[in-house]
């Protein structure tokens, strides 16, 4: 067996480990060089999860700075969801914690009796943001909640007949605004082509589930995003093969390190031939200190999230060569 560090022609772990972020080395330690760690609570006391928890609201959410509702949106959801993003992923809070107690009850009122998680494309469905919001409840504990169940039973249903998902009123033609200005949700057309940075966001949740991993759903999902690593999605404004190459963490937008993040955990091989060539480009493009260069960031304001994402890279890769 190769020793998944010998990959690269760089080592990628010394840049992570000169790091004085306490997370970043918490989690390199544990996850990449398999030491022994002291319990995650220890994370939940440092300066930026304080911060972060400041701002909670008494009903659990988070409200976005400066961006008013324009047109229904709900966008103490979509901050929430952030929120949420940061604390699991970097500070690995779970729902032990009352804030991600408060957090969770809080996003599962904005959870619809078919299933989904609706508000932030105000009346419309947003299966990329269901399913991100429904990855960080499983990491966070919730993987054997009912509601949980719920979310996925939905998720399978409005699946496209290519594998994928795709945002209903795009594959239909409708502009974003006119969409929420109807008060019922378009429906999805399963006939019409998936878009693969949705189909990214949402097959997270699937991966995050010990359960739900092992579904054919999911691999025949992931076979479909493989088949478009590199090509234009067929919708959104994120549509330019570039947005491939646009990495960030924790992850956001579909990109090739969060998909490959997702088939490590769902049975594929990195032998498989776009999976070899996708994990190929990480190789050829590392820098000689370790790092890779990346571009347009979902979190510009982290210094270190060069650093987060040689840790994500990292822990990828040591999923697929272990």
């Amino acid at each position: 067996m190769i020793n998944w560090l010998e990959i690269f022609k760089f080592d990628p772990i010394f840049p992570i480990m000169t790091s004085t972020n306490k997370a970043i080395l918490y989690h390199s330690s544990r996850d990449l060089l398999d030491e022994n760690v002291e319990p995650i609570e220890i994370l939940w006391e440092l300066d930026p999860v304080k911060r972060i928890l400041r701002k909670q609201l008494k009903d659990g959410s988070w409200k976005m700075p400066g961006k008013p509702d324009q047109y229904g949106e709900n966008k103490y959801l979509v901050e929430t969801y952030k929120m949420l993003g940061l604390l699991i992923e970097k500070y690995g809070l779970n729902k032990n914690n009352t804030a991600i107690e408060k957090a969770a009850e809080y996003v599962f009122t904005c959870q619809t009796e078919e299933g989904d998680f609706r508000g932030i494309y105000a009346t419309q469905y947003s299966p990329n943001y269901t399913g991100g919001i429904l990855e960080l409840l499983i990491k966070a504990g919730y993987e054997n909640d009912s509601r949980v169940k719920k979310c996925f039973e939905w998720l399978l249903s409005i699946r496209h007949d290519d594998g994928g998902w795709a945002i209903p009123m795009l594959p239909m033609g409708v502009h974003w605004l006119e969409a929420y200005k109807q008060a019922d949700p378009i429906q999805p057309d399963r006939s019409k082509k998936s878009s693969h940075w949705v189909t990214d966001v949402v097959l997270r949740a699937f991966a995050a589930h010990p359960s739900y991993r092992k579904y054919k759903e999911a691999y025949e999902a992931g076979t479909f995003l493989a088949s478009r690593f590199f090509r234009s999605d067929n919708y959104s404004s994120r549509q330019k093969p570039e947005y491939w190459l646009k990495l960030a963490f924790p992850f956001w937008w579909g990109d090739l390190l969060s998909s490959l993040d997702s088939l490590s955990q769902l049975g594929f091989n990195k032998n498989e031939l776009q999976i070899r060539k996708s994990l190929s480009w990480f190789v050829e493009n590392q820098r000689e200190d370790g790092l890779w260069t990346l571009k347009n960031l979902k979190w510009r304001g982290d210094k270190e999230v060069s650093k987060w994402i040689n840790y994500a890279i990292c822990r990828m890769f040591k999923r697929f060569y272990l």
